[in-house]
């Protein structure tokens, strides 16, 4: 799941070409449609020529809500810079951009709308050459432009498939295993209570699981999920996700707070952040200075403690240690906006390098600026992690050459994480790794884990009179190797979290039981075996009394004995007439067809398919018309 984000200057036509795009005007305010001007965050969702539904954010332009469009643009994967062909780059068009620039946004597109109203061709080229110096040293530095017409539908196919095109060089969200769904809006249903909406990142979460709400740390459960519209039962990282939640008030939750599982983050009060100012800011930022701060979905104001000079001018970078008045839910890597809250301004951002320093940094020291910049370029035990999450169950060896760390810094990061049980190897208790171990980080395994736990558990719940799911088609919708299926199943079976039945795996406590009337048909089915034991009624005949799945039940928990694609046996009755067989040989030293059928008072048919099927397991061995013992 992806999730784009629109950008641009005011009236220049995002909401009406989202609309175009998707059939939905994400105006959802009455005073925004009385005032035809997007006010607070608009969603929609496009489905792309592939079938992959993408999310839409829709922010305002207006610069009075640049506060709002800032709770938009955090967790989008691509930009729909929206720049109008008949005003062209305007003031809040080079905001927005700075905005997206600063917050990295991987990639984007550029919309040239309104071009039904542009005077000639010329005037295009003119706009389209503006915007390319505009878009020059910005992380939209190579993003197409394609000009387009809400209004006569001009442009809007091929605007589809370069967002496509965009979105498939851009890099899915990885799964760390760890969800926090960033609120941006929270509203009450009627029949469902709380609803939060936001996107997911960093993990999945899924309809009846336990979740935490920070940093107020109620506690709540996810009673559904939607995406798009549609229930889901699981949401998957990047998706645009409503979450019905139980337990938890509306008025409870607020814009800004995130939904996760319990005891995954610790929110903070401090932060260590690496920051850039904008080039045209109005005045430096000095040491001391209260700014507005802009992570995700959640803003606050904060304390500036310049850790390596008295101010920052314009254009240049710095260390700075942000004190929170509003704790926040921040992981490092994070981005963050700063602005000066009178007169209000984007002063810049950056990336959060440590979200929970153990205090306040001593100004001007040399080794806080050493160790920040250490972090910055990424601790080795990160980044050695980081390697692992991207490979999933992978060796050592390739692990250590995809994190490009040097061998004994690498050997030391290996074994921090193993000590630490953040990363695991598969291997039997008490082995030492080598580079052909396979690893794989505890997040990775722990999301193996209960896939696996919920693909069993949806067979049972499709299936409930089958043992368990075969081995095969598990490992198959797990697609990992027989390597990693096998330590697994192992640390299933060993956890009593599953057994083995043949080749069926089940939950552990998975019982087959049938319901009442099915019960009364295999009690009626049984009374017929127990009339005429030796002659009993064929699977055909099974199979049209209770059904195919209560019969394929009776044959797995052994109940009944198939000996033959038409013939089969009570177990009682077979385990009896095995016996009888055994002693008729141990007493004669052989035994013939005629003979069994006499000694049953049976049909050919039958004495023939036991005899075979004996012969099959190695009970006995014919030699002519006659079997003995094997």
């Amino acid at each position: 799941m992806r999730v784009i984000g629109t950008a641009g200057h005011v009236d220049h036509g995002k909401s009406t070409l989202i609309a175009a795009l998707t059939g939905v005007h994400p105006d959802r305010l009455k005073e925004e449609q009385n005032r035809e001007m997007t006010i607070d965050l608009g969603f929609g969702w496009l489905t792309l020529p592939s079938g992959e539904e993408i999310g839409i954010v829709d922010v305002p332009g207006h610069r009075d809500f640049i506060e709002n469009m800032l709770a938009g643009v955090g967790g989008i994967d691509a930009a729909l810079l929206v720049i109008a062909a008949d005003e062209g780059v305007m003031p809040q068009t080079r905001e927005h951009l700075a905005i997206l620039d600063l917050l990295g946004i991987p990639s984007g597109v550029v919309a040239l709308t309104k071009t039904d109203l542009t005077p000639d061709a010329e005037w295009l080229d003119l706009v389209t050459s503006d915007i390319r110096a505009l878009l020059r040293g910005t992380v939209l530095a190579d993003a197409p432009i394609v000009p387009v017409s809400a209004k006569s539908g001009v442009g809007l196919d091929e605007l589809v498939q370069t967002l496509a095109q965009v979105l498939q060089a851009t890099t899915p969200r990885l799964d760390h295993g760890r969800p926090r769904l960033p609120i941006d809006r929270v509203f009450s249903m009627a029949g469902f209570g709380t609803v939060v909406t936001g996107t997911l990142i960093d993990g999945s979460l899924e309809v009846g699981e336990e979740v935490e709400v920070l940093p107020s740390g109620r506690r709540g459960r996810v009673r559904g999920l939607q995406t798009h519209k549609k229930k889901v039962e699981r949401a998957v990282p990047g998706s645009r996700t409503a979450i019905n939640l139980s337990g938890i008030a509306v008025d409870e939750i607020r814009r800004g707070e995130v939904v996760t599982r319990p005891n995954q983050y610790q929110p903070t009060r401090r932060v260590d952040v690496a920051v850039r100012l904008l080039r045209n800011v109005s005045q430096p930022l000095k040491h001391a200075a209260e700014v507005k701060v802009f992570l995700t979905t959640a803003e606050t104001m904060a304390r500036v403690r310049l850790l390596n000079a008295d101010e920052l001018v314009p254009g240049v970078e710095g260390w700075v240690q942000l004190e929170l008045r509003d704790p926040l839910v921040a992981v490092r890597g994070d981005r963050i906006i700063l602005r000066r809250p009178s007169p209000s301004e984007t002063l810049g951002g950056g990336v959060i390098i440590d979200p929970h320093p153990k205090s306040r940094h001593k100004r001007f020291d040399q080794r806080v600026t050493q160790s920040l910049e250490t972090l910055a370029r990424g601790a080795p035990t990160e980044v050695l992690l980081e390697a692992a999450l991207s490979l999933g169950p992978a060796p050592v060896k390739q692990v250590l050459a995809h994190s490009q760390l040097n061998g004994d810094m690498a050997a030391a990061a290996l074994n921090d994480l193993l000590s630490q049980g953040r990363l695991i190897w598969l291997e039997e208790s008490g082995s030492t790794w080598t580079p052909d171990s396979l690893v794989v980080p505890a997040v990775t395994w722990k999301a193996l884990q209960e896939k696996a736990l919920r693909l069993i558990t949806e067979y049972h719940r499709m299936f409930p009179l089958r043992r368990g799911m075969p081995r095969e088609e598990l490992k198959s919708k797990l697609s990992i190797s027989a390597q990693v299926f096998q330590a697994l199943l192992a640390g299933g079976l060993a956890a009593g979290l599953l057994k083995e039945e043949g080749t069926a795996i089940s939950l552990a406590e998975h019982r087959i039981a049938f319901r009442p009337e099915q019960q009364a048909k295999v009690q009626a089915l049984l009374r017929r075996f127990a009339e005429r034991p030796f002659a009993p009624p064929s699977l055909k005949e099974c199979e049209a009394e209770v059904g195919q799945e209560v019969l394929r039940a009776l044959l797995e928990v052994g109940e009944l004995i198939a000996v033959s694609p038409e013939v089969v046996f009570r177990k009682a009755d077979y385990d009896g007439m095995v016996e009888r067989i055994r002693a008729a040989i141990q007493k004669r030293g052989t035994i013939t067809l005629a003979e069994v059928r006499d000694l049953f008072g049976t049909s050919r048919k039958y004495a023939q398919a036991l005899l075979e099927y004996l012969d099959s397991i190695g009970v006995t061995v014919r030699q002519g018309e006659a079997r003995h013992l094997r």
